[in-house]
């Protein structure tokens, strides 16, 4: 593995802050992201890459490789939580195996957004259609997820219709907003995009510094309790992106030639969600854990894919 792209990665400015916002929780400062401000930067963020997104893709040829990724990161959406729920069950409850299990089969737009950070930190090219690709795959998971527990779950009483973890998952504030931005920026002119370019592009990477410093703070917050919950959960936490983002590090290579393009839907493949995911669990699974499926995703998952996961990944794919 080239360790110049490791050492890059992990002295990028926002990955930094990221250490820093861990350090403070376990200094014990009172270092904080107000509440309200996190929400609109990640809004922002969203929003930003939704729109770049779509300015890509409308200068991009619909072709098979486009429409393939498509078709794969669905597939993934759906056949990942599948095998995740049944690993689950060997330690964990309906309820929690099928949240943890939709987590997992689902993305993290932040992961995404840090990717992209890296590539372009690299001159590494990659297709404004990816963006699409992350926002069909947040729903299908968590539909999944949802089928899963209703099948093994024996009390169904009291059970919300999956007509409305649907609508409640394509409707839901993340996926609503990048798939927005992805059509505004498709139907967006070269003039108009440079209109607002500096709020686009200009300040996106000072906006991601302090939403990882956020990041860095929770994470640290909330890693304590899913030490509590032994290493299995640990263990399922690493091991499974990691599998997840090798093998479709080297599947990628039969249907996808951009080197940026393969590494964002291999980090799609290996991440998972801690926002669309817990939002829709609230309704849909209302007995399981938070204190599992969020830590295991933000406070293990995402520091993982971003520090050593994305030097591994791309890795394998240059050498398939």
């Amino acid at each position: 593995m080239d360790l110049h792209y490791l050492l890059d990665n992990l002295t990028n400015p926002a990955l930094l802050f990221f250490f820093l916002g861990l350090i403070a929780v376990r200094l014990k400062s009172d270092l904080k992201i107000p509440e309200n401000s996190s929400k609109f930067i990640s809004l922002y963020l969203l929003l930003s890459i939704g729109f770049k997104g779509g300015q890509e893709l409308s200068h991009s040829v619909i072709d098979k490789e486009i429409i393939a990724s498509i078709i794969f990161g669905v597939v993934l959406a759906i056949v990942v939580p599948i095998y995740c729920y049944y690993i689950l069950r060997l330690k964990f409850t309906v309820s929690n195996a099928g949240a943890i299990a939709s987590a997992y089969g689902s993305v993290s737009a932040v992961t995404f957004v840090t990717t992209i950070s890296f590539l372009e930190m690299q001159n590494i090219p990659f297709g404004g259609h990816m963006v699409a690709v992350m926002a069909l795959m947040e729903a299908p998971s968590i539909i999944v997820g949802v089928l899963l527990m209703s099948i093994y779950n024996k009390d169904k009483a009291n059970k919300p219709s999956l007509a409305s973890i649907t609508k409640h998952s394509l409707t839901n504030g993340s996926v609503l907003l990048i798939m927005g931005s992805l059509v505004v920026g498709y139907l967006a002119n070269d003039a108009q995009a440079e209109g607002i370019k500096p709020f686009t592009t200009d300040i996106f990477k000072g906006f991601l510094a302090v939403f990882l410093l956020d990041m860095g703070i929770t994470s640290g917050q909330k890693i304590s309790l899913l030490i509590k919950k032994g290493w299995f959960a640990l263990s399922f936490a690493i091991l499974i992106p990691l599998i997840n983002g090798c093998v479709v590090a080297i599947l990628s290579g039969f249907f996808m030639e951009e080197l940026g393009n393969r590494l964002l839907l291999t980090i799609l493949a290996a991440s998972a969600s801690y926002i669309a995911v817990p939002a829709a669990m609230r309704l849909a699974a209302p007995k399981a854990n938070p204190g599992l499926y969020i830590p295991m995703a933000l406070a293990i998952t995402f520091p993982f894919n971003i520090t050593i996961g994305m030097p591994i990944y791309l890795f394998v794919i240059q050498s398939f």
